[in-house]
């Protein structure tokens, strides 16, 4: 008969009276630590943050079944949506409860596949906007930072699609509403992880230039909402155009409570996701595809076979020939995990993993070990974006034949279950059209050693340079 662990049964890193390990956390490099504990202690562990303790676990099986028991039995991490909440940004990703089934309707309708097929002309024409904007940077010989531009990139798609306004940014140098965006997520990174909202009573130097991008943002956001009502006003349809339309004609309908402040924390919600998740999961995969000449030149090919003479995928229904684009972003990730910390609380006292977990327990969940482990994929330290194409022959590590490991359900970056992530369509359409555009016109090198490109967590796990040299295929 085994027997149920309690929270203070498990291992913990060496840590201070009081303070536990919170002298030993970097918001920055959390991720990093993280992982390095569960490789020293195992998991699960737990760590200290003053009296609080925090669980760490790395099994997918756990987290696959806690994903599907969102949102009724678990919830994210309670600081998450406190925080949010604050700046203006407790939108669908972090609302709970009754609050986001609602939420959760609008969004996939906005970002379903018929919506995307819809609206692919205009992102195509974006896309061919990132290649000009390459090509001019080509014939300049200028170093790139793709971070940058892919986030350009992503602004303007996520915009247009979920708001009907294109902000152009990949046309602009200089105050782009992307420059204000990128400095809410690594504040918020910080602040969830504070023993102390040291903000409320005192105002550090980024915390001044956050509430000065806040006040740009939410401007900006309102401003969209005020143009959106207009629009409807002067045009009015049966059908929303797009989601800030859908949810401004449903604030109107009889006994809805839904207020602006609920709309725009939406709009920035997904303006942040989309700004920054898929941009970096394809900057990601810059390095790989850098260090290896040969596998440019194939991807070279390919696109060239699949696109013709188009400089970028003509049509949706092309779209589909691009699964090797797909592939090298998904296990770029994999190595490289963007998502690369999920944390949740139990809504009621529970046993996971036979330790007993009282209500609002903190767990955080380290991806990246899971993806690493040779029992859920093969080589596992190798990229090799082959194994996505082949995952049709081996579905789960029951149908491995001969150490050939695949088992998609380690890889949890679009999340699980109820709450998985509606705008993975979106992103897997992105992959494909800028990886194939940027392998059909350019070969790529890294303007600097791979080793300089820093890890850091910023909500997301992001690289903090991605400094690139493009030069025009021949």
């Amino acid at each position: 008969m085994s027997t149920v662990r309690q929270i203070a049964d498990l291992p913990c890193p060496a840590g201070l009276p009081l303070l536990g390990n919170l002298l030993q956390l970097s918001p920055a490099r959390l991720h990093l630590i993280l992982e390095r504990w569960a490789a020293e202690l195992g998991t699960p562990y737990r760590f200290q943050v003053g009296a609080i303790p925090i669980t760490v676990w790395t099994d997918p099986e756990l987290i696959q079944s806690i994903m599907r028991e969102r949102p009724h039995r678990y919830r994210r991490y309670q600081p998450i949506e406190t925080v949010l909440e604050e700046i203006g940004c407790n939108g669908l990703f972090s609302a709970e409860g009754a609050a986001w089934e609602p939420q959760r309707r609008l969004v996939m309708q906005a970002l379903s596949i018929p919506h995307i097929k819809a609206f692919y002309p205009t992102l195509a024409d974006i896309t061919a906007r990132l290649r000009a904007r390459w090509l001019r940077a080509a014939q300049r010989g200028d170093t790139v930072e793709m971070t940058d531009d892919l986030k350009r990139y992503t602004v303007d798609v996520t915009s247009a699609l979920a708001f009907g306004e294109d902000p152009r940014t990949l046309e602009q140098e200089h105050g782009a509403i992307e420059e204000h965006l990128e400095r809410i997520l690594p504040a918020v990174m910080v602040r969830i992880n504070a023993l102390f909202p040291y903000w409320r009573y005192l105002k550090l130097p980024h915390d001044r230039r956050l509430d000065q991008s806040l006040n740009e943002v939410h401007r900006y956001v309102r401003a969209m909402m005020q143009r959106a009502r207009e629009r409807l006003r002067d045009d009015p349809s049966d059908t929303p155009r797009n989601l800030l339309e859908a949810m401004l004609v449903q604030q109107q309908q009889p006994g809805a409570a839904i207020t602006d402040e609920q709309i725009a924390a939406n709009v920035l919600t997904i303006l942040l996701a989309g700004e920054d998740t898929t941009a970096d999961s394809i900057a990601w995969t810059l390095p790989y595809l850098a260090a290896d000449a040969s596998l440019q030149r194939q991807l070279g090919d390919e696109a060239r076979r699949v696109l013709g003479a188009a400089p970028v995928c003509a049509d949706y229904a092309t779209l589909k020939d691009l699964d090797v684009f797909e592939a090298v972003c998904i296990e770029a990730t994999r190595l490289r995990p963007v998502a690369a910390v999920h944390s949740f609380e139990p809504l009621e006292d529970v046993c996971v993993g036979g330790v007993a977990l009282p209500k609002g327990t903190r767990m955080f969940f380290v991806a990246r070990p899971a993806m690493l482990d040779a029992k859920n994929f093969a080589d596992p330290q190798r990229y090799d974006p082959s194994r996505w194409l082949r995952r049709h022959e081996r579905h789960n590590r029951d149908e491995r034949d001969g150490g050939d490991a695949h088992d998609v359900r380690a890889y949890l970056q679009f999340g699980a279950g109820p709450r998985v992530c509606p705008g993975r369509h979106l992103a897997t359409v992105e992959m494909r059209l800028v990886l194939s555009m940027l392998m059909n016109e350019f070969t790529i090198e890294l303007a600097t050693d791979v080793a300089n490109i820093r890890e850091v967590s910023a909500f997301t796990m992001v690289p903090d340079t991605m400094p690139v040299r493009l030069t025009r295929r021949r």
